[in-house]
């Protein structure tokens, strides 16, 4: 790769989950041989390769690890199933602090069985927070709360727009809780770039993802993001709000693509970086 594009690579990071076809060590080869600096690591694998052996693969290949997914589901009611999230949350803090990562993004989770109350889950998403912020905060670990489209409201993310995200994180200080934004996530919603802006104007932009809204959506929504430029996004308008906020981190590309992971990984993945340069 010619080293104009891999100045354009700079601030490029490739999240796992879009060539999860690939193992680590694989896609840590391949990090190296086409320039991408950083990934954005998901904790099952994670697990599976094991996570010291992660961290240590990841630092001896001077890759950064950008983010760490996910943390969230706080929304239960059940007494012990509160529980039980707080304590996966907190082992999530501990292993992104491990990888050397700085943030961990949060779903927060969806409305509990039987339950129509969205307002109450957003306060029990808030009552974890918290217990978990400063547990994080000791150990150098900001928590990223991803709003998720509105079509995510009922089953994974009652948490819809950034504005509930910040009305969430703004309880807690900047350099605790912050917020996540995904250009397929928030790319409907007008009020988003206002958003941006308060949530850059506060020191809240923790991480930025990227992915394309293509239609028809598949059958299965959440693996219907599309390559970047195949859809209707204007990536570089967001990347512009996000940054005359302030941003100035990593750009990370997240997709959920059935048809994708069916590919070549490393194929995929230099098709990516490709896309990055051009859309980005």
């Amino acid at each position: 790769m010619s080293p104009s594009v891999s100045e354009e690579l700079a601030r490029f990071s490739i999240n796992q989950m879009t060539v999860k076809q690939l193992s680590l060590p694989e896609l840590v080869t391949a990090c190296g041989e086409l320039g991408i600096p950083g990934v954005g690591l998901w904790r099952e694998p994670v697990a599976a390769h094991g996570l010291e052996k992660t961290a240590k693969l990841m630092r001896d290949a001077g890759l950064s690890v950008t983010t760490l997914c996910r943390g969230g589901f706080l929304t239960a009611i059940d007494p012990h199933a509160r529980v039980a999230a707080i304590d996966d949350n907190k082992a999530a803090i501990d292993e992104a602090a491990t990888l050397g990562t700085r943030t961990l993004v949060l779903v927060s989770g969806g409305l509990p069985p039987d339950s129509k109350d969205l307002r109450g889950a957003r306060e029990r998403v808030a009552d974890a927070l918290a217990e978990l912020a400063p547990y994080a905060a000791a150990r150098g670990v900001r928590l990223a709360i991803e709003p998720l489209h509105p079509m995510f409201a009922s089953d994974r993310c009652v948490v819809s727009t950034l504005a509930q995200a910040l009305d969430l994180a703004e309880r807690f200080p900047a350099s605790q809780v912050g917020v996540c934004v995904d250009t397929y996530h928030v790319w409907w919603d007008d009020e988003a770039p206002a958003g941006i802006a308060r949530a850059g104007a506060a020191g809240r932009l923790h991480a930025f993802q990227l992915a394309d809204w293509v239609t028809p959506l598949p059958e299965g929504v959440l693996n219907g993001r599309g390559q970047l430029g195949d859809g209707a996004i204007d990536m570089r308008e967001w990347r512009g709000y996000v940054e005359r906020a302030g941003y100035a981190g990593p750009i990370e590309v997240e997709l959920f693509n059935e048809t994708l992971w069916k590919r070549e990984g490393r194929e995929l993945l230099s098709e990516t970086a490709t896309r990055y340069v051009a859309y980005a």
